[in-house]
């Protein structure tokens, strides 16, 4: 994120009962990612804010530790990205990261009691040029399959989308209905013990496609004719990605 993002110094009426914020979403979270970048504490990111506009000569105002504090908890990210020439391809996929958990040395020292608490995030990236389109973070009970309408819901309503790869646990018909209805090709492999779905809907129609073709290629051969396998290259960053942030 640039600087520019936060040439609004004050943000926009936002039409809802009380007092507007004094600063836009881009200066909280422009706050929040050099906190990130350079892996410091709130406080120190907050006082290398204020050095860097000095040193760009930039007389803006910066947010205090508890506006951000606050800001944060209901903040709406915003991904800058490259689009595409051709039309998206989807690659969906959801990982863990340690949040919260008992020390290593407590557990060497006390024995087996240890709990551990999860954050998962739900991402989804273009193929052709690896950038994040949507992302979502939950708690660790909820799975995979719900969080798929609100991904989509992240790209915009007028970008064709050509289609959308997952692992076997999108394969409800809550997740192929909506990304039927982006008119986009589900290429999700179906469940082992997977029988073509007798009730009609918007996306039953290529999940039967999908069931029958199955049973009579195989599982494998019907993978490399989607192209399936380019989503394991995501999962492997991913799961790289994950073991970074967590270590």
């Amino acid at each position: 994120m640039s600087l520019s993002l936060s040439t609004q110094i004050t943000a926009p009426v936002s039409g809802k009962r009380g007092r507007s914020p004094k600063f836009p979403d881009a200066a909280i979270q422009f706050c929040l990612s050099i906190k990130c970048l350079f892996g410091q504490p709130l406080r120190q990111a907050l006082v290398m804010v204020h050095r860097l506009l000095s040193l760009a000569k930039l007389d803006w105002p910066v947010p205090n530790f508890s506006t951000v504090c606050r800001r944060q908890k209901s903040l709406q990210v915003e991904l800058s990205y490259q689009p595409s020439k051709s039309p998206l391809q989807l690659l969906v996929d959801s990982t863990g990261i340690k949040f919260l958990g008992e020390g290593e040395c407590k557990r060497k020292k006390h024995g087996a009691e240890y709990r551990r608490e999860w954050r998962k995030v739900h991402l989804g990236i273009d193929a052709q040029t690896l950038e994040i389109r949507a992302i979502e973070v939950t708690s660790n009970a909820i799975g995979d399959a719900p969080m798929r309408s609100q991904l989509l819901a992240q790209i915009p309503a007028d970008e064709p989308i050509e289609s959308v790869c997952a692992d076997g646990a999108y394969d409800t018909r809550e997740c192929l209905d909506a990304i039927a209805q982006r008119q986009a090709m589900a290429v999700i492999p179906p469940r082992k013990n997977a029988s073509p779905w007798n009730k009609p809907s918007a996306g039953s129609a290529q999940r039967n496609e999908a069931v029958r073709a199955c049973k009579r290629l195989g599982r494998s051969l019907w993978k490399k004719w989607r192209g399936y396998h380019g989503a394991a290259l995501w999962r492997r960053r991913c799961t790289a990605s994950s073991a970074w942030a967590s270590g």
